[in-house]
């Protein structure tokens, strides 16, 4: 059998397919294998020192990439986006997999870092939060408009939620019945459950970010807090994959979409591409800089109040993330702490 220099892996829970070509780009072999296979036919096989194996990025990619560069192989793993266009025919796992590895030898193709085990247990801290954050809304919404059924109006925010509802439970004129009563309580006792729940990742959020140098440096600039800090760390590592700041801005589509023809540029809304959850992390760090720069005289935040007044809040938090994208990127690349820029 030919010399293995690259194979296309086409993950899968239980049964996996490879396409591998040798250095003439001609096939040896596009075959299914069992999950319990897999790793034994790899150790097997006959290839050459740098054989890549490609993949497609996915939830289980960084632990297949981990096994298989215990076994020496080089790993690349790249967004499902820019595998279809080399699906050439119909859609199945010996196609993806010859696409995946047609897709590997382009040069300059797009890829996704290898995450630390480290760095994939502190993003599900991260997105365990973010999820009791949303069912937490998703309750507040819900009893907010079942209530209002009953001509019970409760104003906008959580807070405001949690200040009613006890009073609402205690008004005995109010046209709540027993059944109704009782349901309003256990929504009530259901966000005090949630409350708490949030308040414990949080506080092992910020344990972790007391820990990492990493973290305590980012926390220097400004409107990063422990959370955004600690899911920059996790998505985005020490940031040395861009090769500059605009580089990770395009990443995590903090930069306007582009329509350019003929000599032409139209530029749109941000592409709103990479981590929807960081993007709007910084956003909303973004938000805190500008509400507190009109009492600041630095030039970062004379800027902000500029593009504030004259594009609005919103565009001037987007702008303002970018901007905080960028320093966060000079910040990890030269391993500095944040220095405010010059008046």
């Amino acid at each position: 059998m030919s010399i293995v220099t690259r194979i296309g892996l086409d993950l899968a829970k239980d049964v996996f397919q490879v396409h591998a070509v040798d250095a003439q780009d001609e096939k040896v072999t596009n075959k299914q294998l069992k999950r319990k296979d897999l790793l034994q036919w790899f150790a097997k096989l006959e290839r050459s020192d740098d054989c890549l194996v490609a993949m497609e990025a996915c939830g289980s990619s960084h632990h297949w990439r981990r096994e298989l560069e215990k076994l020496g192989y080089r790993t690349m793993a790249i967004p499902p986006a820019y595998v279809k266009p080399y699906v050439r025919t119909n859609k199945n796992d010996a196609n993806d997999a010859r696409a995946i590895c047609e897709a590997a030898s382009r040069p300059g193709m797009p890829t996704v870092r290898l995450k630390t085990v480290a760095e994939q247990d502190a993003m599900m801290l991260i997105k365990q939060r973010d999820g009791l954050v949303r069912e937490r809304t998703r309750q507040v919404n819900r009893i907010r408009g079942q209530l209002s059924e009953y001509g019970i109006f409760i104003g906008q925010g959580i807070n405001t939620l949690r200040r009613k509802l006890p009073e609402i439970l205690e008004d005995a004129d109010n046209g709540l019945e027993t059944l109704g009563r009782s349901l309003v309580q256990l929504s009530y006792d259901y966000i005090v459950g949630i409350d708490a729940q949030i308040e414990l990742y949080e506080n092992k959020i910020k344990e972790l970010a007391r820990s990492s140098a990493q973290a305590q440096r980012l926390q220097t600039a400004p409107g990063i807090g422990p959370i955004t800090a600690m899911t920059l760390i996790a998505q985005l590592g020490d940031m040395k994959q861009f090769a500059h700041a605009r580089s990770a801005s395009e990443y995590l589509g903090v930069v306007p979409r582009q329509f350019s023809s003929g000599g032409k540029t139209m530029l749109g809304g941000i592409s709103k591409r990479g981590n929807s959850q960081l993007r709007s992390l910084l956003i909303h760090g973004a938000r805190s800089v500008i509400r507190v720069a009109k009492n600041k005289d630095d030039k970062f935040s004379r800027w902000a109040v500029s593009v504030a007044e004259r594009r609005g809040n919103n565009v001037a938090a987007v702008a303002v993330a970018n901007k905080l994208l960028r320093i966060v990127w000079a910040m990890q690349t030269k391993e500095q702490e944040y220095r405010a820029m010059a008046a």
